[in-house]
């Protein structure tokens, strides 16, 4: 029994390159459930692992892919039998364990989630862990208690994969979106997912010269970080809150502690990492029902494991909208 996949390896010069190559099966990692994988997607983590590793792998050759979805093939594990549609998001995989970048995966059945029925496995990378950190933003946004009645949600980053599923499902859940994009060739793709106003990124790149400027927005979901984010806190209303859950302006932002304490507002952090088991399944129960499959199906474009190398660096570069669904079998 063999299967195909896209191997990495890394040069003296930190440079990864990759070749499709058919192995055995005796060369996937240790795990109790293998998955024949139907899709998988490209994601910012991944742009860096198809590029230079980005410090996130510790052994080569290396398969990718930080999430896929498929069907048991083969279990050890009583939870899961073959027949089985499931989904894996995180746990290092496509990092420290090989991913989803082949036609199979044996991972630990512990770190698997069975699809709802409503979710086929293409439409479940169409979400990908991208749209399912964007679901655990939300439901934070819920937690704290901001319901549409509270005011306008900023999403920042909107035209990328987070932010696009993020707009799609809080304008589907009644909230008022203002997605910001430093792309405005894309208002009318953010106007179809639901965003009632396109914000240019221009007004949210200079740091703020006050550490509180005027009240506007009820909460906030930030992809960005650094001079974004703290311009966009220093607008969050009073009682308000931000999920935050992307670093792609870097790890550092030129904020002050003023919002926190004058304005009472609530930062939660978002792991789609090494979230447990059970507050996975639950946002993927709520993809089921609230996210609106039709707008997310707009925001994929298709590759197949032969594109890989070459969209990594326009993902890290921020020229890849929404999200691309892999097609490993092509």
């Amino acid at each position: 029994m063999s299967f195909r996949a896209l191997v990495l390896s890394q040069g003296p010069d930190r440079k990864v390159s990759g070749v499709l190559e058919t192995l055995p099966d005796d060369r996937l990692p240790a795990g109790d459930v293998t998955v024949a994988v139907d899709h998988s997607t490209l994601n910012y983590k991944d742009g860096l692992v198809l590029t230079t590793g980005g410090g996130l792998v510790k052994t080569w050759p290396h398969v990718g892919g930080i999430d896929f979805a498929g069907t048991v093939e083969a279990s050890e594990n009583p939870a899961f039998k073959p027949g089985d549609q499931v989904v894996l998001n995180g746990y290092r995989v496509g990092e420290l364990h090989w991913g989803g970048y082949a036609t199979k995966a044996r991972v630990k059945g512990d770190w698997l989630v069975k699809l709802p029925a409503s979710i086929s496995t293409k439409r479940a990378m169409a979400i990908g862990t991208a749209g399912y950190t964007s679901m655990l933003c939300v439901m934070a946004l819920e937690k704290h208690g901001i319901t549409p009645a509270a005011g306008e949600i900023l999403v920042t980053g909107a035209a990328g994969g987070v932010g696009s599923v993020a707009v799609a499902i809080l304008a589907k859940l009644g909230y008022t979106v203002v997605a910001a994009t430093g792309r405005p060739q894309e208002g009318a793709y953010l106007t179809a997912l639901g965003a009632k106003t396109i914000m240019d990124r221009k007004e949210l790149v200079e740091a703020p010269d006050r550490p509180l400027l005027s009240e506007r927005f009820a909460g906030l979901v930030d992809t960005v970080s650094g001079v974004m984010f703290a311009r966009a806190l220093a607008q969050v209303k009073y009682s308000g809150a931000a999920a935050v859950c992307g670093l792609a302006s870097g790890p550092s932002f030129p904020g002050s502690i003023l919002p926190f304490i004058l304005r009472n507002i609530t930062v939660y952090g978002i792991d789609s990492v090494m979230l447990p088991k059970a507050p996975r399944e639950a946002a993927w129960r709520r993809l089921g029902s609230d996210l609106p499959l039709d707008k997310l199906d707009s925001t994929v474009s298709e590759a197949s494991l032969s594109d890989l190398m070459a969209l990594a660096p326009k993902i890290l570069k921020g020229e890849v909208r929404g999200r691309v669904v892999v097609d490993v079998n092509k």
